[in-house]
Formats: structure tokens, C-alpha cells, sequence
């Protein structure tokens, strides 16, 4: 099966837009038939066993399948901004990327480029590209997208945002996000049952759950966290994580505010409370508009 034909009816994301990306037809996530990106370089604020020595070899891709008010990366997840390339391109910065000492090849927010990502890294890994591949997704997915990786993705990264689809309608513009994200996460964790790590302490294999404190909304902190405390326990990792950062006036006046630091040590209490243990957690100073990315467009 040619992956690209997969874009003339395109079901990629649970939108299911199902327009013909092929013919110039453009859905939800405002994306063509061609990879675009706004930025690949060596990232060094990732979790650590991400990150490693030298940084993760991160791509940024653009557009998007949902639309948070809050999203730090708004300018190329919502407004689109970025460069189109090939393939071959795509498979030569990955190999760059490795070259220049990256971890690992760290795609962010990709679902709707899975077909080409596919292709653009089989032809790298014939080329010789050999480190880990990350999946670094808002979890929004379709399990059959996710099962499509199985092979090809050696560590997954997803977002956990919501519990109450009554946040995800109002914040992101998606229906059904606590289903389409337990389930991708499942499948997830079935492709990849163990985390494993090497001599250095980098992630070889396995899946990390991020999990951003949204302001006043610490309660369904607590129900995502347990859930999958109760349904995975510690054979994943998670990332709790207090960065969150208003990068623009927003009307639901909560969105326009920061979490506390008394606000994420309760809700870092109640992991521990929980049996959490194989969590990473940030320190203060994280809620800055400096770990946001400059979108030079340099590649």
C-alpha cells in the first residue's frame, strides 16, 4: 500500500475529515499532501532520558487536529506557518539531526504526517539512521494511525490533557478526547510494555504520559492521574508538568491566569498518594515564555 495514498480520504486524527489532501483539499488540521515544518534542532528541555547528553533531535511540524487556546506553539499549530519539504528532505535532516549528536528523533505534534513520516523514515534508517524515534503527540489519535507505527516508533510521548470532554470541547475544540486518548495510549503501551533505558540513563524504548495543570482545573488533574495510575500503575512514566504559560488573552478568564506552586505540590502529593513513582516533575522557574521555541523556519 502507497502510505501517501492514505491522504485521498483522509482519517488519519479522529476528525475523520476525510477530504483528498492529494487534490489540494484541506481539513481541520489545515495540512496538505506535503510534510511541513517550522523548526529541527537539538532540543535540550525535554524530560532528561529524552534529552540526554547533547539534546533531542526535535521536529516541529505544523498544523494541528485540535485547537487549545492556551497552546504555547499557536503560531504553526493553529496559524500554520512553516516550510513544505519532501520526503527525501525530511529523511536528510533526520540523518543531520543523528550526526550532529542527537538522543533521539523527537517528532512533535505529527499525526497528520504519519504516512509521510513513515516513508521519510524508512528511507533514513536505510540510510543509516539508528537512534530512537519519539512520537510526541497531544494523544488526541486514532488507534489505527497508532497501530501503523508499530515497528517504526521506539518511544511514545503523549499528552493526557482532559478527563471531562467538557474541557476539551471548550479549550481545544474536540469531541470524545478522554475515549480517543485512553485508547491510543493503550495501544501504545501494548507496542510498547516496558520502558527501557541505556547505560546513560536515555530511553531506548517505553511511553512517557505528560500531563500539563491547567489553572483552576487541579480536580481533573487528579482524576487523569489516577485513572492511569489504576489502569497502567508505574510500567509507564509520567510527566507532570507546571509550565503552563498564557501566551495570549483568552475569554475563559481562568485560562488567562498561572498555576501555583501550592497548586502543583498538592497535586504532585496526591501522585505520591496514589503509588505513583516513576514520575518526572519540574522545578520552578519553568513557567516562562523562554522555553518556547524560536520558529526561525531553519531547518
Amino acid at each position: 500500500m502507497c502510505m501517501n495514498s492514505m491522504l485521498d480520504k483522509c482519517v488519519l486524527c479522529p476528525k475523520k475529515c476525510m477530504v483528498n489532501r492529494n487534490k489540494g483539499e484541506i481539513g481541520f488540521c489545515r495540512s496538505g499532501n506535503k510534510i511541513k515544518i517550522a523548526k529541527a534542532y537539538l532540543h535540550k528541555w525535554e524530560e532528561p532520558p529524552i534529552t540526554g547528553e547533547n539534546g533531542s533531535g526535535t521536529i516541529f511540524f505544523s498544523g494541528c487536529n485540535l485547537r487549545c487556546m492556551y497552546c504555547q506553539n499557536y503560531y504553526i499549530s493553529e496559524l500554520n506557518n512553516g516550510v513544505e519539504i519532501d520526503t527525501d528532505k525530511f529523511a536528510s535532516i533526520c540523518l543531520d539531526l543523528q550526526e550532529k549528536g542527537a538522543t533521539n528523533i523527537n517528532l512533535v505534534t505529527p499525526s497528520h504526517y504519519v504516512p509521510l513520516i513513515i516513508d521519510g523514515l524508512k528511507m533514513a534508517k536505510n540510510l543509516g539512521l539508528k537512534i530512537p524515534i519519539v512520537y510526541n503527540s497531544s494523544g488526541y489519535e486514532s488507534v489505527e494511525t497508532i497501530k501503523l507505527l508499530e515497528g517504526i516508533v521506539d518511544i511514545y510521548l503523549p499528552d493526557f490533557k482532559y478527563y471531562d470532554d467538557e474541557y476539551a470541547k471548550k479549550y481545544s475544540r474536540c469531541d470524545n478526547y478522554f475515549m480517543y486518548t485512553s485508547e491510543a495510549i493503550k495501544e501504545m503501551i501494548r507496542q510498547k510494555p516496558k520502558c527501557v533505558f541505556d547505560k546513560n540513563g536515555n530511553m531506548l524504548e517505553g511511553v512517557i504520559i505528560r500531563h500539563l495543570i491547567l489553572p483552576e482545573r487541579e480536580a481533573d488533574s487528579k482524576k487523569i492521574l489516577k485513572y492511569l495510575y489504576d489502569e497502567y500503575g508505574n510500567r509507564v512514566f509520567y510527566s507532570i508538568m507546571n509550565q503552563y504559560t498564557p501566551v495570549r488573552m483568552c475569554k475563559y478568564q481562568e485560562l488567562n491566569k498561572r498555576v501555583s506552586s501550592q497548586v502543583y505540590d498538592e497535586i504532585i502529593d496526591f501522585a505520591w498518594s496514589l503509588g505513583i513513582r516513576n514520575a518526572f516533575i519540574q522545578e520552578e522557574g519553568t513557567v516562562s515564555e523562554s522555553f518556547i521555541p524560536d520558529f526561525d523556519f531553519k531547518l
